[in-house]
C-alpha cells in the first residue's frame, strides 16, 4: 500500500476563564488562542461564547483560523474538540470535528458548536467560573509517494495517542483485572501487575526503560520502583490507561500531598497531559500551608506557571507562610526561587 499524504496533528487544552463576564460579550465577538504550528502552517482557534443563537439557545462556538500562507495553494485541516474536566471527575463530552480547505491567510473554517451556553452552564464542566475545551488540529500533508514507512509509522503513531473512550474503559478492566498482564512493578512493598506495549505506548520513559538498549535487564517480569509512593504510581498507571485522573478530585487533608506525587509522577514519565491536571489542581489549592511546598514541586519540574501563581499568593501573605515547615523546605531545597519571591514583595502596589 502506498500513502499519498502525510498527516500532522497537535492537541492543546483552552481553558476560559471568566464565563460570566465572557457570555456578556457582543454577538459575533470572540476570544483567540494563542498561535499555533502545525503542519509548516500558523493557526488560530476562536472561542465564540455568544454565537448567533439556534433556536432558542445560544451556541460556544469555535472555528479555526489560518493566519499563515498556505503552501502549495491550499492546505486541508480539521479542527476536533471537547469539552474536557481537568480533574478527571467527568468524561469528556463527545468530539466534534471540522474540516475545511484553506486558500489564504485569514481564512476560517465553519463553526463547532461545543454547547450551548444553557447546557454549559448546569452541567460539571463549568467549574469557579471556567470550563476547558480539548482542541485537536489536524493538517493533511502532501508527501511523497516512496516516503510509505515514514508516512504510515506517523498516522499510526498519531492514532495511537488518541484512544476512543470505548477502548479506554476496556483498557481500564484489563489494568484492574491484570488479565495478560506481562510486567509486574513493586512499589515499597505494593504489587501492580501491568502490560508493557500499553505502557509503552504512552509514555517515552516506559518505551525507554522496557524496550530499550538495555533490553536484558528491562524485560524482566519484576521491576522495583523507587522514588514515587505507590498510590501515586497507580494512578499513573490509570492515567495511562484510560486517560483519567479521578484521584484528583479528592478531597481531605492528603488531597494536596497526593496531588503533589502524581505531578512528580507525571513528570517523570513524560505524561504531559497528567502533568498539566496536576498544575490545575494545585493551582486552585493554594493554601499558607501547602503554597511553599507547591513552589518547591513547580520549580523542580519546569510548571512556570504554577510557580508565577505560588509566587503571587507568597507575596498576599508571606508572614503566614514564613512561618510554616514548607517554607523551611523550601529553603533548603530550592533556595533559588527566594529571590523571585523577594521581588514578588518589592512590587509597587497601586
Amino acid at each position: 500500500m502506498q500513502y499519498l499524504t502525510d498527516v500532522a496533528r497537535s492537541k492543546d487544552l483552552l481553558k476560559v476563564v471568566g464565563h460570566s463576564v465572557i457570555k456578556a460579550m457582543c454577538d459575533g465577538e470572540f476570544l483567540m488562542s494563542r498561535k499555533w504550528a502545525v503542519g509548516g502552517h500558523d493557526w488560530e482557534v476562536h472561542l465564540r461564547p455568544k454565537d448567533h443563537p439556534v433556536g432558542h439557545q445560544r451556541p460556544v462556538t469555535l472555528r479555526l483560523v489560518l493566519i499563515s500562507e498556505a503552501r502549495c495553494g491550499d492546505v486541508e485541516a480539521k479542527l476536533s474538540c471537547r469539552l474536557v474536566d481537568p480533574i478527571g471527575r467527568l468524561k469528556p463530552s463527545k468530539e466534534k470535528s471540522m474540516s475545511h480547505k484553506f486558500y489564504k491567510s485569514g481564512d476560517y473554517s465553519g463553526a463547532i458548536q461545543v454547547t450551548a451556553r444553557e447546557d454549559l452552564e448546569q452541567s460539571g464542566y463549568l467549574v469557579d467560573d471556567s470550563y476547558t475545551v480539548e482542541c485537536s488540529i489536524t493538517v493533511l500533508k502532501k508527501a511523497p509517494a516512496l516516503n510509505t514507512a515514514a508516512a504510515a509509522t506517523a498516522m499510526d503513531r498519531d492514532a495511537a495517542m488518541l484512544p476512543s473512550l470505548e477502548l479506554q474503559r476496556r483498557l481500564g478492566e484489563f489494568l484492574q483485572k491484570g488479565m495478560g498482564a506481562d510486567v509486574t512493578f513493586h512499589v515499597s512493598g505494593e504489587k501492580f501487575a501491568a502490560h508493557k506495549a500499553i505502557l509503552a505506548s504512552r509514555s517515552p520513559v516506559f518505551m525507554a526503560e522496557l524496550f530499550g538498549g538495555m533490553k536484558e535487564e528491562s524485560s524482566r517480569r519484576h521491576i522495583e520502583v523507587k522514588g514515587i509512593k505507590p498510590e501515586a504510581f497507580k494512578a499513573v498507571l490509570h492515567f495511562i490507561y484510560t486517560g483519567t485522573a479521578p484521584e484528583l478530585n479528592k478531597k481531605g487533608d492528603g488531597a494536596t500531598s497526593l496531588a503533589q506525587h502524581l505531578l512528580a509522577g507525571a513528570d517523570r514519565y513524560g505524561l504531559d497531559m497528567l502533568k498539566h491536571f496536576c498544575v490545575v489542581r494545585l493551582a486552585d489549592c493554594i493554601t499558607v500551608d501547602t503554597v511553599a511546598t507547591t513552589l518547591a514541586l513547580a520549580e523542580q519540574h519546569g510548571c512556570s506557571q504554577l510557580k508565577a501563581s505560588c509566587i503571587e499568593f507568597i507575596a498576599g501573605y508571606l508572614d503566614a507562610v514564613l512561618e510554616t515547615e514548607g517554607y523551611k523546605h523550601l529553603e533548603a531545597s530550592c533556595p533559588s526561587v527566594l529571590a523571585d519571591i523577594l521581588k514578588a514583595t518589592r512590587r509597587p502596589t497601586n
